[in-house]
């Protein structure tokens, strides 16, 4: 496979998360977790507790929580170290948790024996960034939160697609992108920079723990609804899209959904597979 410039991120911190003895070790020491800081207090607990408020209120809002999930497999695009799989294991009866890089679901599997069921998780490596080798109708729910935005766009539409793919008719989709802003013309090209710096062995591994140059080489894509509608045309129904911010224009066959939860660059495509 290329060393495509967007990918080497990813492999630059699975390899550093390899090294580290515990997650507890990848949250206090890296930069690309979401706490906004490194250092000896932060827990691994406090990392998954973030998610444990999350899943609940996403699932809640777009009207995919249920008992009945606990009979229904899920897929999760874009698991990292387990932040929210963790609540997913705890909500569904089988979650397929995805990322690019093995050391990532490695200590996925490890958050998960700690804080959620273990006996309940696979894992899936997507190592060409843009493909989900699982076959079709596979899951009930397929759902990314905060990685679309870090593949480039032909990667993120086809990982959009492929989610419809192996969704079961009737199951649903639930997947956030990032949109254009104004700032754009200033984050992108300094991500592309970055990322090129991240190719060099020790440098890449000393940005890796740093969180703001980790989430500048992160900015990848800006999408618009109408690109993912496009791709997706004829395959799915009841779409509605999501976001934090009063009303929206929607491209045509969809409604527009608000949740305050929603970051003000972001939105979510909610919707049934046909």
């Amino acid at each position: 496979m290329p060393r495509r410039s967007q990918l080497i991120p990813w492999k630059v911190a699975g390899r550093v998360s390899e090294r580290h003895l515990s997650g507890d070790d990848v949250v206090r020491e890296t930069g690309w977790v979401f706490n906004n800081a490194t250092g000896d207090h932060l827990t691994l607990a406090e990392f998954v507790a973030s998610g444990d408020d999350e899943v609940p209120a996403y699932l809640e809002a777009f009207e995919l929580r249920g008992p009945e999930n606990l009979e229904r497999t899920m897929l999760e695009i874009g698991s990292g170290i387990g932040r929210m799989t963790a609540a997913f294991t705890r909500e569904f009866g089988h979650v397929v948790a995805a990322d690019l890089d093995i050391g990532f679901l490695e200590r996925c599997h490890e958050t998960v024996a700690r804080f959620g069921r273990a006996e309940r998780l696979r894992t899936l490596e997507v190592a060409d960034g843009r493909s989900l080798d699982l076959g079709d109708n596979s899951v009930d729910l397929a759902f990314s939160y905060i990685t679309l935005q870090h593949c480039a766009p032909s990667d993120a539409l086809n990982l959009a697609a492929e989610a419809v793919r192996v969704t079961r008719p009737g199951g649903s989709i639930a997947l956030n992108f990032r949109g254009p802003s104004r700032f754009d013309v200033v984050l992108l090209p300094i991500g592309s920079v970055i990322r090129a710096a991240f190719r060099l062995p020790r440098l890449g591994e000393w940005l890796s723990q740093r969180r703001t140059i980790t989430r500048l080489a992160w900015q990848v894509s800006r999408i618009a609804p109408e690109q993912v509608l496009g791709v997706l045309e004829g395959r799915i129904e009841s779409i509605a899209i999501w976001t934090g911010q009063s009303a929206q224009l929607v491209p045509p066959g969809a409604v527009w959904r608000h949740f305050d939860g929603i970051n003000s660059n972001h939105w979510w495509l909610i919707a049934a597979v046909v």
